[in-house]
Parts: C-alpha cells; structure tokens; sequence
C-alpha cells in the first residue's frame, strides 16, 4: 500500500463521515453503534467490503423516506447485525479458532 493508496482511503473515510453526520440523530447513533460492533467482532475485511457503506446508503434511503431507524433495522438492532455478516468470516471466528486449537494441543 503505497502513500497514496492512505491519502486516498482517508479521503473516502471523510466522505464518509461527512455522510453519516447528515443523517438525522437517531440514525446517526443507531449506525454508530452498529459500527463499534463491527470493528470490535465484525467481519475481516471490513476496510475493503461495502457493508459500512452499503449500510449508510440503506439508512440515508430510509431517512429520506420518512422512517424511523427501527423501522429499518427492527428493534433488536443486534439481530440486525449479526444477520448483516451471517456468511462472513469475523475476528470472533478467528479468536475461537485459536483457542479451539490450543485446546486441541493441550490435550494431545
């Protein structure tokens, strides 16, 4: 990754941010919490995927039409985003893995 390649993503993360304070304040809180979960368990390639910006497409969508963010996402907002990243490998698969293996190890 060359220099670059950062000015670039920082740029587009900027974009971004920009887009997430237009949102009303309920969206805005209800996708930044959806945001902290992902980067503490979410899936690996987080950075390069769409789901952040797929995701605020779908709330400025909705925000335009009038509907609350629990309309959108259901009141059990976690559901919400385990089913986001049902298929996608995530740093909790990884941790258990390990652990799995050392476990596995420690038997032998």
């Amino acid at each position: 990754m060359g220099i670059r390649d950062i000015i670039d993503g920082k740029k587009q993360w900027r974009a971004h941010v920009a887009r997430v304070k237009a949102l009303p304040p309920d969206y805005q809180i209800v996708y930044q919490e959806i945001q902290k979960y992902y980067f503490k368990v979410g899936p690996i390639d987080l950075q390069e995927g769409h789901l952040l910006p797929g995701l605020l497409g779908f709330f400025e969508e909705g925000a335009a039409a009038g509907r609350g963010v629990l309309e959108l996402t259901g009141e059990d907002v976690a559901a919400f985003c385990d089913e986001l990243i049902k298929d996608s490998r995530t740093y909790a698969d990884i941790y258990q893995e390990s652990v799995s293996a050392e476990s596995g190890t420690a038997e032998k």
